[in-house]
């Protein structure tokens, strides 16, 4: 893995924890389902609890719920890659691969940062389902942008 790098230095950052990031989400986003797991500079964990409602009639996890889910890990850890909260950062490139159908009750996404400035974090994200070998069943590469 590419170190992570900064404008400003590392052990400067004042981290924005888990809690203050589930706090600033449900107030703002609480319609998505999706929970922040775990966060550090480089990385976010995100969750995805699956009901009926996302379920094809094969029984698989629709592909835009992992699409969205693929969208929110990333976006969970520019915050701590940047250093602060910003709920205006947005995606500047979003791709996803989907690689094999998925089903379970959890669904799980793992965002890894590549390269983090000032402005951009460009990331690649792996989601899977509750399994205990972390196959994933979707890869996406994103790009998230700061407006201000």
């Amino acid at each position: 893995m590419r170190a992570v790098s900064t404008a400003d230095k590392a052990s400067d950052l004042a981290l924005p924890s888990t809690d203050q990031m589930n706090t600033m989400f449900d107030e703002l986003f609480s319609s998505t389902g999706n929970t922040r797991a775990g966060t550090r500079p480089d990385y976010a964990l995100t969750r995805r609890l699956v009901d009926q409602s996302l379920l094809r009639p094969s029984g698989f996890v629709f592909g835009p719920t992992q699409f969205g889910l693929a969208d929110a890990a990333p976006w969970n850890m520019v915050f701590t890659a940047t250093g602060r909260i910003e709920p205006t950062m947005m995606a500047s490139e979003l791709s996803a691969c989907f690689q094999r159908p998925t089903q379970g009750e959890t669904l799980w996404a793992r965002a890894t940062a590549e390269s983090a400035g000032r402005r951009s974090v460009a990331t690649t994200t792996r989601v899977w389902h509750d399994d205990p070998e972390y196959t994933p069943s979707s890869t996406a590469q994103s790009t998230y942008s700061m407006l201000f």
